[in-house]
């Protein structure tokens, strides 16, 4: 079994917003699995699929951004998942807008998303999934930006990235080896 967890805000008003590229990996993800989010669980919206016989579960959680980390707890504990079982996908406010990034572990960095998961969990050792936001033109308070909405003219530009992250995570969950993924989709 594995679980790609994409994160965001679940209200409709920060569907288009930076904040919310996880939610759109997601659902990406969720395509190419061909799978629906159809049912609500451990304060997330899930969706399943299947590769190879195994059970693959996409999850957006529900609970906004700064608690994400208690769905995860929940999931991890109701589906007995390990750290080798989970990549997490969110934004990234540290990296150029539209690169995609794969690491094995590590901090939160900025994202309090994160925090929360890693709070929650005490755990680090878990393979996560960046998409950047960072825009150099753009000089507002991080707050303020990713909760603002994408720019029609970089629609395409994270549209591809959010497309690639799932790519990745769907590469993950087939047991493709990490650094083999990376290599691919990093950058």
């Amino acid at each position: 079994m594995f679980l790609i967890v994409g994160l965001g805000n679940p209200e409709e008003k920060y569907f288009k917003t930076f904040h919310n590229m996880g939610f759109l990996a997601a659902g990406d993800a969720a395509a190419l699995l061909n799978a629906k989010f159809k049912k609500k669980e451990c304060e997330a919206s899930v969706a399943e699929g299947h590769l190879g016989g195994e059970k693959v579960l996409v999850a957006r959680p529900l609970t906004y951004m700064n608690a994400s980390g208690r769905a995860v707890k929940q999931l991890m504990a109701r589906y007995k998942l390990t750290p080798e079982e989970i990549v997490v996908i969110y934004d990234d406010y540290d990296l150029p807008k539209g690169h995609v990034r794969i690491r094995p572990s590590g901090s939160a960095g900025t994202h309090n998303g994160m925090r929360s998961i890693i709070a929650e969990t005490g755990m680090t050792e878990f393979a996560r999934i960046r998409i950047g936001i960072r825009d150099e033109a753009v000089n507002i308070p991080i707050i303020n930006y990713v909760l603002s909405e994408v720019k029609k003219e970089d629609y395409d530009l994270f549209s591809a990235a959010c497309g690639r992250a799932a790519e990745a995570a769907v590469a993950l969950a087939k047991g493709e080896r990490l650094d083999l993924v990376m290599n691919r989709y990093n950058g």
